[in-house]
């Protein structure tokens, strides 16, 4: 049993932060090194699925004598989701921190997190924008629900509101219906209120059905627009882009059959399944051009 004062002791972790690896490669160290040389009360805790290029058990090898991380080794890949939920299961802090391994963060971004959570206590989940290596704003940071009406506004390029917020995204914090996956801080409680992200959905999509989920319970999902982190988006699919775009397509169907209005009709929902697995299957060959 850890001591009051040990870096496991719940008395003295305030944040858990939890990261997701699948053959995610080396920038998944500069992730884990950033967290751990903060000053902040943290653990980390990797869960990795099934990776083989060596990163995680280098990773646990070069922090072997830190308490405050975690290595956790599942012999498949599981999904994002249902390994996000092992890691949970793990973690001792009051606020959870749901992050890509891909993911850049610094101190001054996690201390203006968790004082967001800590003056709204309302809110279920808390976002930041995400940004490519030039600080170019990833347009998943502040988005709506991808209802049919939206999606199809979004890719015919149809007057009305679009899945994306073609805005520019104030320096403030503002609601959203939904934020990237890619960092997502929670009060542990209410991940846990919730059971964790929903196991159906195996890769793609289960952010949006988390953000979901938290509003349905009455909580606000938040954005803090003045925080921007770094993401190098996609390191983990760049050696299997069809593999991950099929679970991104399932998720796709899965979201829209489990809340979107529409999806009940059975008329719409068919022509929605023929519609999505159509431009799953149409991309194939794309994919594999660019991965040769």
């Amino acid at each position: 049993m850890n001591s009051p004062d040990s870096p496991r002791s719940p008395f003295a972790i305030a944040l858990s932060v939890i990261v997701v690896s699948a053959d995610s490669g080396p920038m998944m160290r500069d992730c884990v090194r950033r967290l751990l040389n903060t000053t902040l009360a943290l653990e980390v805790i990797l869960v990795d699925n099934g990776s083989t290029d060596g990163v995680p058990q280098a990773i646990g090898r070069a922090y072997e004598g830190d308490p405050r991380l975690t290595v956790i080794y599942n012999r498949a890949n599981l999904g994002f989701g249902p390994a996000m939920n092992i890691g949970a299961t793990k973690a001792i802090g009051q606020a959870l921190l749901l992050l890509n391994p891909d993911c850049l963060v610094q101190e001054a971004d996690l201390s203006r997190l968790l004082e967001v959570l800590t003056r709204n206590p309302k809110a279920g989940l808390i976002g930041a924008v995400v940004c490519d290596a030039e600080g170019h704003p990833d347009p998943a940071s502040w988005r709506r629900d991808p209802l049919l009406r939206r999606a199809l506004n979004t890719m015919f390029g149809r007057s009305g509101e679009g899945v994306n917020i073609n805005e520019d995204i104030p320096e403030e914090v503002i609601d959203a219906e939904a934020v990237s996956g890619a960092l997502m801080l929670m009060p542990r409680s209410v991940f846990n209120r919730l059971g964790g992200f929903d196991e159906d959905y195996f890769l793609h999509c289960e952010d949006l059905d988390l953000c979901r989920r938290v509003r349905d319970m009455g909580y606000q999902v938040l954005l803090a627009g003045d925080v921007r982190v770094t993401h190098a988006k996609g390191t983990s699919s760049v050696h299997r882009p069809v593999f991950v775009s099929r679970n991104k397509h399932r998720g796709m169907w899965r979201w829209f059959r489990k809340h979107d209005p529409a999806g009940r009709n059975p008329m719409i929902a068919g022509v929605v399944w023929v519609g999505i697995w159509s431009h799953y299957l149409l991309q194939i060959p794309g994919q594999l051009l660019r991965r040769k």
